[in-house]
């Protein structure tokens, strides 16, 4: 075990309650300090240090940065696609001045590494659906894919003058047991295993067939820990990388889930997440991930769900 010294922001969300845990198992419980902008997740206040800090505080992160020698900065905290659109002018300012906080503070030499998380979202209506590939036409229409793809732009800049480590990943659709869904698009195929285990039933607020990527939280916290652990040399993109498990639609995830719960029934009633799902890509194609730092996914549509049934059951 080394000394590394890590703050996650935003650790109480989806993503970072998981991620938290995964790196205290691995760097040790002191070494790892997460952060939000107030207490959420039990365990994630309850099993190591943790402070209050807001996203878009420079001042309240690098005070945290000096107090605990901080070398690496996970950036999580973000507004995501449905609830971004709600609140255009909120997203933008805590998903932008969040990464120039982080970024300006690795070129200060206080950070050694940050991770900063991308998104499907960076791709439009223009893209190219299927196997979307890492260099493409981008052009998002929603206002939390448009701070993503500037973010990228500004990771690449970051690194390419100022010698900024910064790593990332676009996110697929992310489904996990352990957190209920946050807003986002994708989430549907999270609130479906909860409102199957409770009901038996699910109401879709996207059409039957509208396909879209998607990926077990288990193997997305892999990725996250495994770019970061990658040799430098070995991160060939800047901006962000492509990152893919499995696609699938609404009719399909309510077809494997009736056969783990019969008489499941699902019904559909589209509602505005409904065009930002379809301004994005069906498939993405991943292969720079899996030729640059040996990328591999474990959980496909049916083990996940096998997973997930099993433990919300409990």
């Amino acid at each position: 075990m080394n000394d590394t010294k890590i703050l996650i922001i935003g650790a109480c969300g989806q993503i970072g309650s998981e991620l938290t845990l995964k790196l205290r198992e691995l760097y040790g419980t002191d070494n790892v300090i997460a952060s939000d902008i107030r207490k959420g997740e039990q365990d994630v206040f309850k099993t190591g240090p943790f402070e209050i800090v807001d996203a878009m505080n420079y001042e309240q992160i690098e005070a945290l940065v000096d107090k605990y020698q901080v070398d690496e900065v996970y950036l999580m905290a973000a507004l995501l696609s449905a609830t971004a659109e709600k609140n255009p002018a909120f997203a933008w300012d805590l998903n932008m001045n969040s990464l120039f906080h982080v970024l300006n503070l690795a070129k200060e030499g206080k950070i050694k590494k940050i991770f900063w998380p991308s998104s499907i979202a960076v791709f439009g209506p223009t893209t190219p659906k299927h196997d979307t590939p890492q260099y493409t036409v981008m052009e998002p229409s929603t206002v939390y894919g448009i701070s993503k793809q500037a973010g990228e732009r500004w990771c690449e800049y970051y690194f390419n003058k100022y010698g900024v480590d910064v790593r990332s990943i676009r996110y697929p659709g992310l489904i996990s047991w352990k957190t209920p869904p946050g807003g986002g698009t994708t989430d549907y195929a999270v609130d479906i295993y909860y409102k199957a285990v409770a009901d038996n039933k699910y109401t879709c607020f996207l059409s039957e067939n509208t396909e879209l990527p998607m990926m077990y939280m288990d193997d997305a916290i892999r990725a996250t820990v495994g770019i970061m652990q990658a040799d430098k040399e070995k991160i060939k993109i800047r901006s962000s990388y492509n990152l893919s498990a499995m696609s699938f639609t609404p009719k399909e995830i309510a077809a494997v889930i009736a056969k783990e719960k019969p008489g499941f029934e699902i019904s559909y009633e589209p509602d505005f997440r409904q065009a930002i799902a379809d301004s994005w890509p069906s498939s993405i194609n991943d292969s720079e991930a899996r030729k640059d730092w040996n990328w591999q996914h474990n959980y496909d549509l049916e083990s996940m769900t096998k997973v997930m049934l099993e433990n919300l059951m409990k």
